[in-house]
């Protein structure tokens, strides 16, 4: 690596911000010999650029030995940056490549054909006329070998160990903030009968150890084998036992990997396997079996927690040196400590917010807790809340972030039953994207409720001038990595988690200088959280905190809420699709009867939804 490339590499013409002086700071700690630096950036402040040069100090082929790693890889968790990326003209030399059901097959009559159930991969010895053409090997090709492959996180650790995308010099992670999360997240395991292809035929025990689930993760991979050299032995395949042996030969892996830590001695990996009930039937079948000693469970879901040994193979292994970029690791020791790196070795940049704090406003407009059990009376207050700030933003787009499906539900039909409806956007989760692609294309001050967009989301100018947290976004408490850590006294992470959503959210109104946005809080548990993770907070945002003032808004008329943007009563509602109801895994938080295990080797818990962070998590599933 050449730090001292770094200037030359960045791709605008002109700096702005504090961009200059980040990327000398970057620039110097490199020089200084770490292997890691974390760049503190705020959003907006053009992170995407300085990763850019950061990768473009990689060790180029001509400047060493044949056997030394060259080039560099830019990563992001997030589906959305990576589109961003590949859009961008100053960032053309990222070449782009993803998972093979991102691309068709362009043979005449599979045009419709995603690349990983193709003809290809369904006939045994199959030779394409046309492979040399194929988008997604093309990509793939040029990624390779060009000096800066550009991919989402997911990718990039499932072709750890690869031939054809090896160690490189120099690795870039943007949004490098969940990092500890989303491997957590992608090391977990799903038994159940969405991921197992046979899950019917199987007989699941009752799992009341880790041990137990290790010694049926053996047996299980044993007789996915089987079946996956069933299908290996045909000579060709219809699309679904493609997805079959495709996913066998996934779960084989995974099952072999957890059997294989968990009787490592010196891991430091702690699993915790969380089992539901059985399906009515087979339970009932179990049950009239009078000479069954071995009751049935139900799907299993194993979970690493902090997997070291996992982001070492996946990550670490695959670079010389590294640079992580977030506006949110909040704690460089905690981060370093939940990723597998030594803090001593590892160096913290901070880039300075340059975009004024008058300009990114919070107001506090709380009107009680959204907890489990207060949330039924909190939940109206705050839809008589929201009419209001329509009132106040009559003529500018807003965005609500719910928090979950079941708050935007409730919020929709409160909003409608006071007659403004007709302002009122919503998504389901399969139609999220095109809700949210609706909403920014039209120019009416519409109000999108939505879930689970904290991140990864430019709401640049009148694209959104306000928004409102309508709940404090803490960590289902009834998910068993969650509780673990509680019961472990880790209540710094559980509020500082929070805090780095909301700051997260806070982002998404305000892009640039010239930019503004107001951010409302409802939910006064986010006052609470404030002042629980100050300690962790950045000083940019904590002069937001400082600032935070209550407004005076106009008394409640929902006629006035309309805006002359908007469609009047009768004219048809903006809802589209309606979200879908009951709760999406986050209901159980603060619940103070939450159920929470015990121990590491002993956890058997009834398993919750799964993480959030799944709808940013692009795979090939």
């Amino acid at each position: 690596m050449n730090p001292e490339r770094i200037f030359d590499a960045f791709p605008a013409p002109s700096y702005r911000g504090a961009q200059q002086q980040a990327l000398r700071d970057v620039r110097d700690a490199f020089a200084a010999g770490n292997d890691v630096v974390l760049v503190r950036a705020p959003t907006g402040s053009g992170k995407s650029l300085l990763a850019r040069a950061v990768a473009g100090c990689a060790r180029r082929a001509d400047e060493g030995d044949p056997s030394d790693a060259t080039g560099a890889y830019y990563t992001t968790p997030q589906v959305s940056q990576l589109d961003d990326v590949a859009a961008d003209d100053l960032l053309a030399d990222l070449n782009v490549i993803r998972g093979k059901s991102n691309y068709s097959c362009i043979l005449p009559n599979e045009r419709n054909t995603p690349v990983n159930q193709a003809p290809c991969v369904r006939e045994r010895g199959y030779d394409c006329s046309v492979k040399h053409r194929c988008p997604y090997f093309s990509d793939r090709a040029i990624a390779s070998n060009r000096e800066i492959a550009a991919m989402t996180l997911a990718y990039f650790m499932q072709t750890a160990g690869s031939e054809v995308f090896r160690t490189r010099d120099v690795v870039v992670v943007d949004e490098a903030h969940g990092l500890a999360e989303w491997a957590e997240m992608y090391a977990t395991i799903q038994l159940g009968p969405r991921t197992v292809p046979f899950w019917d035929d199987l007989r699941v025990p009752e799992v009341e150890t880790v041990e137990r689930a290790v010694r049926y993760a053996e047996n299980l991979a044993g007789t996915c084998t089987r079946r996956k050299d069933e299908l290996l032995a045909q000579d060709s395949l219809s699309p679904a036992e493609v997805r079959e042996r495709d996913r066998l030969q996934e779960l084989i892996g995974e099952l072999e990997w957890f059997v294989s830590d968990f009787r490592d001695p010196q891991s430091p990996t702690t699993w915790l396997v969380d089992q539901s009930d059985p399906a009515g039937s087979r339970r009932a079948a179990a049950e009239d079996d009078e000479n069954d000693d071995d009751p049935q469970g139900g799907p299993l879901t194993v979970k690493p927690m902090n997997p070291e040994k996992y982001l070492q193979h996946t990550v670490w292994d695959r670079g010389n040196k590294f640079a992580l970029l977030s506006a949110t690791i909040l704690n460089k020791d905690a981060f370093c400590r939940q990723v597998g790196l030594d803090p001593e070795t590892v160096a913290l940049i901070d880039v300075d917010h340059t975009f004024p704090v008058e300009n990114r406003p919070l107001y506090d407009v709380t009107q009680g807790k959204m907890t489990y059990g207060q949330r039924s009376e909190t939940t109206p207050k705050i839809a008589r809340t929201i009419v209001r700030l329509m009132q106040r933003h009559s003529d500018e787009k807003g965005l609500v972030h719910a928090h979950s499906y079941d708050i935007q539900e409730r919020l929709a039909d409160l909003l409608a039953d006071f007659g403004v409806g007709d302002r009122i956007r919503v998504h389901d989760r399969d139609g999220r994207d095109a809700a949210l692609e609706a909403w920014t294309a039209t120019d009416d001050p519409d109000v999108f409720l939505s879930v689970k967009m904290e991140e990864a989301l430019d709401l640049k100018g009148d694209l959104c001038r306000w928004q409102v947290l309508c709940k404090a976004p803490f960590l289902n408490t009834g998910d068993s990595r969650v509780a673990h850590r509680l019961e472990e006294g880790q209540w710094a992470w559980y509020y500082r988690t929070a805090l780095r959503t909301v700051i997260q959210a806070c982002g998404r109104v305000v892009r640039a200088p010239d930019d503004y946005g107001a951010t409302y809080l409802a939910d006064s548990s986010l006052l609470d959280c404030f002042e629980r993770a100050r300690t962790d907070m950045p000083d940019w945002f904590e002069a937001q905190v400082d600032r935070m003032e209550q407004p005076t808004l106009p008394a409640f008329d929902p006629n006035e809420a309309l805006g002359d943007g908007a469609s009047k009563p009768g004219t048809g509602t903006k809802m589209g699709t309606q979200p879908t109801g009951g709760s999406d895994g986050t209901e159980a938080a603060e619940r103070g009867d939450a159920d929470r295990g015990t121990s590491r080797s002993s956890r058997s818990r009834r398993s919750s939804r799964s993480s959030p962070l799944a709808d940013v998590w692009d795979t090939d599933e």
